[in-house]
């Protein structure tokens, strides 16, 4: 088992040998880059028994405001505190400020776990 982020050297040189092989549960997946684009969804299997929606591309975006919840389309990214690249790629994750139909506002889920994108608006 090749564990995340230890060497596989030891601390003489010679060489660490994983005792066995990752259990499924222990495997990891590389992360899903929401983009802006038309909407399209991936289902995987989590553990329990469940499923995740991962958004792969998204288009639509439910604001929160102080009379209720507003749909809007997202037009482009416009920073990303996780990444400055993520912003000029138009990826959005949680935190990422985005230009909307409705005005700038900054996501409070996570496209990449839940499948859809949930916005405050800025002020």
């Amino acid at each position: 088992m090749k564990d995340q982020g230890r060497s596989t050297r030891r601390r003489t040189g010679g060489r660490r040998r994983p005792k066995r092989d990752k259990r499924k549960h222990e495997l990891g997946s590389e992360p899903t880059e929401t983009q802006v684009g038309e909407s399209k969804l991936k289902t995987v299997d989590a553990r329990g028994g469940t499923t995740k929606v991962r958004a792969i591309t998204a288009d639509t975006v439910s604001i929160a405001t102080d009379d209720g919840v507003v749909a809007a389309d997202v037009t482009n990214v416009v920073e990303n505190p996780a990444d400055p690249n993520y912003a000029r790629r138009n990826i959005i994750t949680r935190g990422a400020v985005i230009e909307t139909s409705e005005g700038t506002a900054r996501v409070t889920s996570r496209p990449g776990q839940d499948g859809q994108i949930n916005a405050v608006l800025e002020e």
